[in-house]
């Protein structure tokens, strides 16, 4: 098949075109002609030899990729055909829309995070070219040129979902740090066995927990600081979730990513991201969850009157009942989860002068109500609620508070607990006591253990 040859991402694209060597060489020749190249008269042969690893020398590369996105409806590069040093793009966050392409991308992903450690030379996707990314994936379908089927059978399909459930549950119980390098190498099996073909009778099935599987690895990969590393995760998750014709999956995705703008300050892209997937919310999980994330990203603005419009919202969406068959994937989105997000709204809303009600009481709110297994929120809101009482006056119950939440984040691995315990440390600097202090020395210990440069 294509993916055997000499350079199979140039395999993949010329036939994505559906043209012949010949025609393909003709276009090329015309192009060169065009921009002043009349040396420049490839035949099919030519064309043949460079799928069979060839390089072609400049300027053709860029002439081939020219042709070649013209006829495919692809922005195609170079990288992307093959044809240079480096090989395909991989610091891109844009997946191509053509199945076997898409997941040879992924293999390069989880090949680069794997084996390469390239997690300080990626590039964070900001902007615009953030957002773009992230419209063309949502819902989006991509068009699939392998005839055979042998990737994957129901059994091999089976077998994914209950290890992806096992991984999903490990990670809130424990945090993912310790199971992140398994989930990646398993997201990277996938996509072999999606490049091997996929049975249309399994497609949905597929795709599906392919989309679950790139989510839960963007998600551990970020909570372990690998910021870039995540959002091509979650890229391939969106793009997957569209595949499986599930688009409030993708939306839910695409809230993971916009946590992750919010966490790194990036609140701008975080509204634009939240817009995208508002537009495409269906179900009344996923437009709650939009909705009160979408809040909480005016509090960390200052912008009261919108982050209680969209609280607001969510509060109404909650109250109505999420429905009665809410799929895994977003069943994590509570009146509990919703709490937590008014409970950091309101702190932050408090550090502006601008909140309403305290802080610590939609802490407590999230704690009383959060079920059973969702170790490591529990510990954040335990950290949050101390560092809530100790803005708001109340030292000796922020310094029990606390203490709580020391002895139980011990046992999560996770940066994101660890930035929470900088936040306890900052909300706790003005009081000079020998308990305020034991409760200092305790966090500071447990954040130098596990340690991570990002405040939230």
């Amino acid at each position: 098949m294509a993916s055997r040859s000499g350079n199979p991402h140039l395999a993949l694209w010329t036939a994505a075109t559906g043209l012949s060597h010949g025609e393909i060489a003709r276009r090329i020749a015309a192009a060169a002609k065009a921009q002043g190249h009349r040396q420049i008269a490839p035949d099919a042969t030519r064309i043949r030899r460079w799928i069979d690893g060839e390089r072609p020398r400049p300027p053709v590369p860029v002439l081939l990729a020219e042709v070649l996105s013209e006829t495919t409806g692809q922005l195609l590069t170079p990288g992307d055909l093959g044809l240079t040093t480096a090989g395909p793009e991989l610091d891109g966050i844009q997946l191509p829309l053509l199945t076997e392409a898409a997941a040879q991308t992924l293999a390069g992903w989880t090949r680069m995070d794997l084996f390469t450690n390239r997690r300080d030379t990626l590039k964070l996707a900001l902007g615009t070219p953030l957002i773009l990314a992230a419209t063309r994936m949502l819902g989006s379908t991509a068009r699939t040129l392998n005839a055979t089927t042998s990737g994957f059978d129901a059994d091999t399909v089976t077998a994914l979902e209950e290890v992806t459930a096992f991984f999903t549950t490990a990670d809130a119980s424990k945090g993912g740090g310790l199971y992140r390098s398994a989930i990646v190498a398993q997201l990277a099996e996938v996509a072999r066995r999606i490049q091997d073909g996929v049975p249309k009778s399994l497609k949905t099935r597929v795709f599906s927990v392919t989309a679950d599987l790139a989510a839960l690895a963007g998600w551990v990969s970020h909570d372990s600081g690998r910021y870039p590393t995540a959002q091509r995760y979650w890229s391939y998750g969106t793009y997957a979730a569209g595949e499986a014709g599930q688009p409030d999956r993708g939306v839910e995705i695409v809230t993971r990513m916009s946590h992750q703008m919010i966490y790194l300050g990036h609140l701008t892209d975080a509204l634009g991201l939240l817009g995208i997937a508002a537009a495409k919310a269906k179900m009344p999980a996923t437009r709650a969850l939009v909705a009160s994330q979408t809040g909480r990203v005016h509090a960390a603005l200052g912008d009261q009157r919108q982050a209680e419009r969209h609280l607001g919202a969510a509060d109404e969406i909650v109250a109505a009942g999420l429905g009665d068959n809410v799929p895994d994937w977003v069943a994590y989105f509570d009146a509990a989860e919703h709490a937590g997000a008014r409970a950091v709204s309101a702190r932050d809303l408090a550090g502006l002068d601008r909140g309403s009600r305290a802080a610590s009481v939609h802490f407590e709110d999230a704690l009383a109500l959060r079920k059973p297994g969702f170790d490591r929120v529990r510990v954040m809101d335990r950290v949050g609620l101390a560092a809530a009482l100790f803005d708001e006056g109340e030292a000796e119950r922020g310094a029990v508070a606390a203490h709580q939440a020391l002895d139980a984040a011990v046992r999560i691995d996770s940066t994101l607990v660890t930035s929470r315990l900088n936040t306890l440390l900052n909300a706790a600097r003005l009081y000079d006591t020998t308990v305020v202090d034991d409760v200092c020395t305790k966090a500071r210990e447990l954040a130098a253990a596990r340690p991570t440069t990002i405040a939230a």
